[in-house]
């Protein structure tokens, strides 16, 4: 008897050993599918009418591919939920723009670094604007529940101002901050380089008041308990791969790109004249963008920088109309009233679409929006030699980012004079592409509400006033 228990227990500490050698690699590899965790918003994860988009599902999507699996994301509505799906092993991956932390890193395996970010301080202008970490003492500050922030004020408060105080919200997206500060619920809030630089313009009287500490890490985590050797050793790879060919950069560039050189002022302007002017003509607007098969935010986009939604507008050098058209290619594309408003948006939007119909099949979306709107300022001939330019310089003619570095060039003479077309005012059509990129952005970003599932509601909150008595008397 107690021999067969000998053999029954060695065949169990047997296969026992073999599901220990089932790694998280291979288990990801057999399954053929990548779970990754992430929080619903707009610098990581999120719907459009598009389907999913984000800088963190972009680089999930990438991970797949080189896994050759499919990608499942997950979402969560605040971070404990993010950091329970690691524990209770749910997720291969959180990818979430999470900061690395030793309080983190000593329980969760973690990747080596792909991008670094500023916690900072946000306050309202017109308010105490405070200059340290003595100066916060006592005001109310929101930061996100289970966040590194929250981490990083408790060292704070034990080590360096005892009367630091702050409130935990408890959600995934810091819009929830910036709104607590919009609506005067909070004096302060803690948030994110990255995060702020991407949603200011929403919030255009929030205002960096001072960085929180030094830049940090962001990492991805994974599950603790089980092996995840090769799977680290995999992405730290993957991460290094994109990082050396260039193709880390061109996703933060993509997605934060934009944000750089929007004033405050202009930024304030613009959330002004989405909540007066755009109204008025966004009906019209989306039903043009519809007719052209373009997105309508983007054609909303290129009419507020060119005319600020304004249909009589008129420029010192004589282009006029909601897109600012000149007579010539007002002639060209049959429009014979600029200061019609229906023949300027279909103007503009018929030569948006006749600029890419000309540009090389080698340039790709986004970078073929990006590059037709620098034609659009400039013309194609002055964007071909930015891009012979560009070769010429060991960049690649095809990719926005790297174009606009050169488009400047155009007007220094050691480079326009040895061009076919002479100088160009190149600053000028980047200033215009990325003021697009971001003005488009924030109305996309607009939308997400609206299409986003909601989070789930606790069963107290549907529940019948009849039951929620019964409940209660049962207790």
């Amino acid at each position: 008897m107690r021999r067969h228990a000998l053999t029954l227990l060695a065949a169990l500490l047997f296969l026992l050993g073999g599901c220990e050698r089932q790694d998280s690699l291979a288990e990801i590899r057999e399954r053929g599918e990548l779970v990754v965790v992430s929080r619903n918003s707009p610098t990581t994860y999120y719907l459009d009418k598009n389907g999913a988009t984000g800088f963190e599902y972009a680089l999930s999507a990438l991970l797949a591919e080189a896994l050759d699996v499919e990608l499942r994301m997950e979402t969560v509505y605040n971070l404990r939920d993010l950091f329970a799906k690691l524990d209770r092993q749910n997720a291969n991956i959180a990818a979430a723009g999470l900061t690395l932390t030793e309080e983190r890193a000593a329980r969760y395996p973690h990747s080596i670094p792909y991008y670094k970010l500023t916690p900072q301080v946000v306050y309202v202008t017109g308010n105490f604007r405070p200059a340290n970490l003595e100066d916060i003492a006592g005001m109310k500050i929101a930061v996100l529940a289970g966040s590194s922030h929250v981490e990083m004020l408790k060292t704070l408060q034990r080590s360096e101002v005892p009367d630091l105080r702050w409130e935990e919200v408890d959600e995934a997206d810091t819009t929830q901050l910036l709104e607590q500060l919009k609506a005067g619920q909070a004096e302060l809030a803690v948030i994110d380089s990255n995060e702020f630089s991407v949603q200011q313009t929403l919030y255009p009287r929030q205002q960096v008041a001072f960085d929180l500490g030094r830049e940090q890490d962001m990492v991805w985590y994974l599950p603790p308990g089980i092996d995840n050797t090769r799977l680290l050793a995999f992405i730290d790879d993957f991460i290094l791969r994109l990082q050396k060919d260039g193709t880390l950069e061109r996703l933060r560039e993509e997605h934060f790109g934009h944000t750089d050189g929007v004033s405050r002022m202009n930024a304030f302007e613009f959330a002004r004249n989405v909540e007066n002017s755009l109204p008025v003509h966004e009906a019209l607007i989306r039903k043009i963008a519809n007719e052209y098969r373009m997105d309508w935010h983007l054609l909303a986009a290129i009419a507020y920088q060119e005319s600020h939604w304004d249909p009589k507008a008129t420029s010192p050098t004589g282009v006029r109309g909601m897109m600012m058209l000149t007579k010539a290619t007002a002639r060209a594309l049959g429009v014979d009233n600029r200061l019609d408003v229906v023949q300027s948006l279909r103007g503009g939007a018929r030569y948006l679409k006749k600029i890419k119909r000309r540009l090389p099949k080698k340039i790709q979306e986004p970078d073929r929006t990006w590059m037709a709107l620098a034609a659009y300022n400039i013309g194609l001939a002055h964007l071909e030699d930015a891009r012979v330019l560009t070769e010429r310089q060991g960049g690649n003619p095809n990719l926005w980012q790297d174009v606009m570095e050169r488009l400047p060039l155009l007007q220094q003479s050691q480079y326009y004079r040895n061009t076919r077309h002479g100088y160009a005012r190149g600053r000028e059509a980047v200033t215009l592409v990325q003021n697009i990129r971001h003005y488009y952005s924030v109305l996309a970003w607009q939308e997400i509400p609206e299409i986003q599932p909601l989070p789930p509601q606790r069963a107290d909150d549907y529940l019948p006033e009849t039951l929620r008595d019964l409940q209660l008397q049962a207790l």
